[in-house]
């Protein structure tokens, strides 16, 4: 019996000491997103940049032609590329919690999401402007569209309607979503977001050496087809620093983050 109780006791102290690791290693993540929450909500500097990808959107939509008998549209992204959700990641380092699509759900359906600087006007002016903007995100087409449409309404874009949102509904990729916005007549002159996944399938669950050939390949489209806003909090590069970078613990992921950086050996 003693045998047996003193198996017990290590296994559960075994499972407790797995459990601490794992919040341990969640919070470790979470402060590690501080200054980056801190730069988007704080900074000058973030909203300048959202201004200048904006303003920078604009000259390329209107210099951009189509090919006659097609209509002009504008594809974006949502997520830190037109809405801002740094309120949520102040949640996550709060309580010194991972993502949990649950959690992020509660946030959609909250509607407490803000706009990035600059992100309405652009919104509007090409929606008055003789073209359409489609809004293509990951947001759950399922349990996400209400709550998005009334937060996108409220902050004041026009055109967002269940015709021009294009959510996720299966696969995250987005190649056969903006296929089918072209399969209606349009032609896409610009892309807009914050994850070069934003801009095709090519960088799809890829390498970082593969994505930063993929932008020195396409160096000459952006600022003029493809337009990058910063997002300092995650993206698919965070994937690309290791592969199966997701199948480890929290632990080995902030290993993983570590290990990724190159510094001066101080000589």
């Amino acid at each position: 019996m003693k045998i047996k109780l003193t198996t017990l006791a290590l296994a559960s102290a075994f499972v407790l000491t797995a459990c601490s690791t794992q919040i341990d290693g969640d919070a470790r993540l979470q402060e590690q997103a501080v200054l980056g929450i801190n730069w988007v909500q704080q900074s000058g500097e973030y909203q300048a940049l959202a201004h200048q990808a904006f303003n920078t959107a604009k000259v390329a939509f209107d210099q951009a032609k189509v090919k006659k008998g097609k209509k002009k549209a504008v594809v974006v992204d949502l997520d830190e590329t037109m809405i801002d959700n740094s309120a949520h990641a102040g949640w996550q380092v709060k309580n010194g919690k991972g993502f949990n699509p649950e959690v992020w759900t509660r946030w959609v359906n909250a509607r407490q999401s803000q706009a990035i600087a600059g992100a309405v006007e652009f919104n509007n002016y090409v929606n008055s402007h003789k073209g359409t903007m489609f809004y293509v995100s990951n947001r759950k087409d399922s349990t996400e569209k209400a709550a998005t449409i009334d937060d996108m309404k409220k902050l004041g874009f026009n055109g967002v309607s269940e015709e021009t949102l294009y959510l996720k509904k299966d696969k995250s990729n987005k190649s056969k979503r903006f296929a089918d916005i072209e399969q209606q007549g349009y032609e896409i002159v610009l892309y807009v977001g914050d994850n070069l996944n934003d801009f095709g399938d090519e960088t799809y669950k890829k390498s970082n050496a593969e994505r930063r050939s993929f932008v020195e390949q396409n160096r000459q489209a952006f600022g003029k087809k493809f337009i990058m806003l910063p997002n300092p909090n995650y993206g698919d590069w965070e994937r690309g620093m290791a592969k199966d970078y997701y199948k480890g613990d929290a632990q080995s992921r902030v290993k993983i983050r570590h290990d990724a950086i190159k510094a001066w050996d101080g000589k």
